[in-house]
């Protein structure tokens, strides 16, 4: 049993010390570290310092921890060892003197032990690591500062703040890894060069910067929505930090339509969730869905925030988005659905954002309220566009539109040109059983 003093801050010995410490680094979530990034990069201003002193955190605690124990609290020990090496890099600087003055540090007045030891121990609340997700709210405004080129700010933003890999913020972002690895390093250098501050804006510039902000949740969204990459076909972290994050904007500025909005479509979204896999973790399609299992309570606040963002002041793609969400939410089976308004609300969308992924969504709405060759005929007209061409559902819906259409052969091919773009596991097993059945019914 714990005791008083240090040591109680530790939990007790295991047979293997280096594997206990292995498994407390590993169990540390998604939002742990961007929590640690955050608060480092909001005291230092510096997001690559906050970066590697995170890593080299992570490494001192493999050599420290199976020596006096895993923490209670490992992200708390973390947070100070790595504000600590932080402190050690900008003592070896020549700006030393301001940067001292500028974060109020008093750690030259402390004694320092020549062991870490367990920094935890000076850590009274772990709570105080991010006490209001201001820090993290902080990155993502610091992350959408205007200072940067819009592409820069999404990228930036999913790789720091949301914690996805490059090859996922490529995806996310349809371009190329060594484009947006190009992207990366030139967003951070002008954060660093131009002295973006980590904070929440003021009032009065808040609401100017809210669109790149709202940006970059909706694709954190996204990702963890139908992940790029690995073998789940979802990632929840990334869904329920999208959503909480929307709340929080929802509650900085709750008069605004699009942040009402945003939040609405995201409930919306969320409340499928668990319908959305089979039991094997395989994608199941909106027709096939258990509705029964779709969250009535997200969906009942989804669509009171829905009606509000459409009838307020503002209201832009993000408001339009969640009245189309709240159509299919309010279709007790799928083939009620009004895919007429769907369409409508597309053509609205459509013209505030003409981008890929909004005309294909059209297409596929025209497609349901007209009939598959109607969809079809806009499907092909967005053959030649080369971002769909690299877009891995663009391909599916013309494979499903292609089916309706009893062209089995057509739809095969469409099949596995979608199988050959990137997707994670789980779809490629859905797409790869859909293409047998294909196959074997042409039989």
């Amino acid at each position: 049993m714990p005791g008083s003093g240090a040591g109680a801050d530790h939990l007790g010995p295991t047979a293997d010390p280096a594997a206990a410490a292995r498994a407390a680094l590993a169990a540390l979530d998604q939002d742990a570290r961007g929590r640690l990034l955050a608060t480092l990069a909001r005291r230092f201003g510096d997001l690559d310092l906050a970066e590697d002193m995170v890593q080299e955190a992570f490494v001192q605690a493999l050599h420290t921890w199976p020596r006096t124990g895993v923490p209670k609290v490992p992200e708390a020990w973390l947070h100070t060892t790595a504000r600590r090496k932080a402190l050690d890099v900008v003592r070896r600087q020549d700006v030393l003197a301001q940067k001292l003055a500028r974060l109020h540090l008093q750690e030259e007045r402390q004694p320092r032990s020549a062991d870490l030891g367990d920094p935890a121990d000076q850590v009274a609340d772990p709570g105080q690591l991010d006490p209001s997700g201001d820090d993290r709210l902080g990155l993502f405004f610091a992350c959408a500062h205007p200072v940067l080129r819009a592409e820069d700010r999404v990228a930036l933003t999913l790789r720091f703040v949301a914690g996805l890999q490059t090859p996922e913020v490529a995806h996310a972002l349809l371009v190329s890894v060594s484009t947006m690895q190009q992207r990366l390093i030139r967003a951070k250098k002008r954060i660093r060069t131009l002295g973006v501050p980590f904070e929440v804006p003021r009032p009065e510039d808040l609401v100017d910067r809210l669109a790149g902000v709202q940006r970059v949740v909706y694709l954190l969204y996204a990702e963890g929505f139908a992940r790029s990459t690995g073998t789940a076909h979802r990632r929840e972290d990334l869904t329920g930090e999208a959503v909480r994050l929307a709340r929080v904007l929802h509650q900085l500025l709750p008069q605004t339509a699009e942040v009402t909005g945003l939040l609405a479509l995201l409930l919306l979204t969320e409340a499928r969730q668990p319908a959305r896999t089979d039991e094997r973790g395989r994608p199941v399609p909106l027709p096939a869905q258990d509705r029964s299992l779709w969250d009535r309570a997200l969906i009942e606040e989804g669509t009171r925030l829905a009606e509000r963002a459409a009838g307020a002041t503002g209201a832009g793609t993000f408001a339009i988005q969640a009245a189309i969400a709240a159509v299919h939410a309010e279709a007790a089976r799928y083939e009620e659905t009004d895919w007429d308004q769907i369409a409508v609300l597309y053509r609205l969308l459509e013209g505030r954002d003409p981008s890929p992924v909004v005309r294909l969504g059209r297409a596929v709405a025209l497609g349901r309220a007209r009939g598959a060759a109607v969809g079809l005929l806009f499907l092909d007209q967005l053959a030649d566009d080369p971002a769909l061409a690299r877009f891995r559902p663009f391909h599916t819906a013309r494979a499903v539109t292609l089916e309706q259409l009893d062209r089995h052969e057509a739809a095969a091919a469409a099949y596995r040109r979608a199988l050959e773009l990137p997707g994670n596991q789980a779809e490629d097993e859905f797409l790869t059983a859909t293409l047998a059945g294909l196959d074997h019914g042409a039989d």
